[in-house]
């Protein structure tokens, strides 16, 4: 009887786990919880998106208050889109802007033709060129628009690209990786600084940092001289 009662208790106890992890993925009302369990631990992490693209409203009220910025992205669609548009419209002015994004020339065995193999499998829509394309075409439009920005710096990598981090001098997005999805469909952390997931993010981007290249692209030649 004793260990009927013990497995019934257990079930019950693994069914409200599973239950409150569900919530606090899903609820911004529980997110006090996932915050205070942080403070306990000292992982800084203080909320859960349940896709990377639910968190660019609160990335764009954090971009706002940073003085510095980093970035590290796998493709780069996000520097395109409103979150991002104060910063190259000269509205936000930080003291610095870094951005690493993958070398879209790289050749042999370079680190984007492998998660462009990772994304053609559940993407029949991705052809081996697609993301090169696509981060160049990123790489372009960051070399036109950032031109109001006087500290800003784009380089390129070609090194396992596990994670996006978003990182400011307050707080740190990060989002790992998958073989089996688009990063926009990914769940996203928040960290908050000081706190061992930001630390880990901030040294993620540090080390792709000193081991990058310029990668702005050249500027578009003039009218040929008669």
């Amino acid at each position: 009887m004793s260990a009927f009662l013990y497995g019934v208790l257990s079930s019950l106890a693994a069914s409200a786990l599973a239950l409150v992890l569900g919530l606090l993925r899903g609820s911004r009302p529980l997110w006090w919880l996932v915050a205070a369990c942080s403070r306990y631990t000292g992982t800084g992490l203080g909320r859960i998106y349940r896709r990377q693209s639910a968190a660019e409203q609160d990335l764009a009220r954090d971009l706002r208050q940073a003085r510095w910025i980093k970035v590290l992205a796998g493709r780069g669609n996000v520097l395109t889109r409103e979150v991002f548009s104060p910063l190259w419209s000269g509205e936000l002015s930080p003291e610095s802007i870094q951005v690493l994004l993958p070398d879209p020339r790289a050749q042999g065995d370079s680190w984007l033709d492998r998660r462009s193999d990772d994304l053609g499998r559940f993407d029949p829509g991705f052809t081996p060129d697609l993301l090169r394309a696509q981060v160049q075409a990123n790489i372009d439009y960051l070399t036109r628009v950032a031109r109001t920005q006087h500290h800003f710096e784009l380089r390129g990598f070609n090194l396992p690209n596990t994670c996006r981090v978003i990182a400011t001098d307050r707080a740190a997005y990060l989002t790992f990786y998958t073989s089996s999805a688009h990063g926009r469909n990914t769940p996203c952390l928040y960290a908050r600084s000081p706190g061992l997931l930001y630390s880990i993010a901030l040294q993620q981007f540090d080390t792709t940092w000193l081991n990058s290249h310029p990668a702005l692209s050249p500027p578009p030649a003039g009218p040929a001289s008669a």
